[in-house]
């Protein structure tokens, strides 16, 4: 009995240090995409590294009712977005994409970690990325999760992610 628990912990053991290696071998998630996280996710791991937990049910269902009165607000005020091609999108899925107003992403996600309109810091933040972008996009939002989120005027025109190994 006592032989067969240690073959399973060494076992266990030695999956665990398989798949430490094969992490260290994976390359960093670099993404660009015309649509991005859901607001629960964002939300989710705002919740988690304010609080040091993860949100419960009541916490998860009063975000989502608030979330649902601000989308049919916006929508009552801004007709012209109620017949976007993102209007499935925002109001279903809760997820950015690209065409939103900035007002629809805030709406979605909050505020942003931080803020830029120098070229400069686009360019870090967009990395490999930053040839498409450069010229195309004039201000850039940092959310959790490696996002990052580019603005051509009042429109969300770009999305990029990047998360180290």
């Amino acid at each position: 009995m006592l032989a067969g628990v240690i073959r399973r912990c060494m076992a266990l053991a030695c999956a665990v240090l398989a798949l430490t290696a094969c992490a260290r071998l994976l390359p960093a998630t670099q993404q660009r995409s015309s649509q991005g996280p859901t607001a629960e996710e964002i939300w989710y791991v705002s919740v988690a590294m304010q609080n040091g937990r993860e949100p419960n049910y009541d916490e998860k269902q009063h975000w989502r009712d608030q979330l649902d009165i601000r989308i049919s607000a916006y929508l009552r005020q801004h007709p012209e977005d109620a017949n976007s091609l993102q209007l499935s999108t925002f109001r279903f899925d809760y997820r950015v994409a690209a065409g939103m107003s900035k007002e629809m992403v805030l709406i979605l996600f909050g505020p942003p970690i931080s803020t830029t309109t120098s070229e400069a810091d686009m360019e870090r933040v967009a990395r490999r990325y930053w040839p498409m972008l450069k010229g195309n996009v004039t201000e850039a939002w940092e959310y959790p999760l490696g996002w990052t989120l580019y603005f051509a005027g009042l429109r969300l025109t770009e999305l990029t992610q990047y998360l180290p190994r």
